[in-house]
């Protein structure tokens, strides 16, 4: 697995990387060797934020945690990941690597090992007019019905993309990439 490192306002000793590496080690077993993780370290105050996002497949996995020691938002962060991959097993499966799931999820304390599977349920449907509307004027008609995503044609581009409200108050903006 490839890890890349991009550091906000902090700078990353060797230690902090090699426990980094330590730690999503254990993740091996799952991923292919073409897999690329992301660590992203940002200090704010007195708060660190370590956000790892791994890409591989086709699939992303992504965690976030802000702590006020690095470390500690490094172990939550792995955690976290543990437990999505943990809640997902049997759907995972078919996309990682053989026998992957199984022994990551026994390394994981019973607590974690035991959390039942949620069940997907679509409990309902709705179909929506698009129009070719540009970015802001998407904002401003996803805060009018007060939704936290709004979906619209990017009147630029002429592709489907879909703006959303973050975390702080800013926003967000999806687009559509092709392999």
């Amino acid at each position: 697995m490839k890890i890349t490192y991009t550091a906000r306002k902090v700078n990353l000793r060797d230690n902090f990387k090699e426990r980094v590496e330590k730690k999503l080690a254990k993740f091996k077993k799952l991923f292919s060797d073409d897999a690329v993780a992301h660590v992203v370290v940002t200090l704010e105050k007195n708060r660190q934020t370590v956000e790892i996002t791994i890409r591989d497949n086709r699939m992303v996995y992504r965690a976030e945690s802000t702590q006020p020691e690095m470390n500690d938002a490094l172990d939550r962060v792995v955690d976290i990941l543990m437990r999505q991959i943990r809640k997902n097993k049997t759907r995972l499966e078919k996309r990682v690597k053989a026998g992957g799931i199984e022994a990551i999820t026994a390394e994981l304390p019973p607590q974690i090992a035991e959390e039942p599977e949620e069940e997907y349920e679509v409990v309902r449907k709705k179909q929506i007019l698009v129009k070719p509307i540009s970015v802001d004027e998407a904002i401003l008609e996803m805060n009018m019905i007060n939704h936290d995503f709004f979906m619209f044609i990017n009147a630029e581009t002429d592709e489907v993309n879909v703006v959303y409200k973050r975390e702080g108050g800013n926003y967000g903006l999806l687009e559509l990439a092709r392999d």
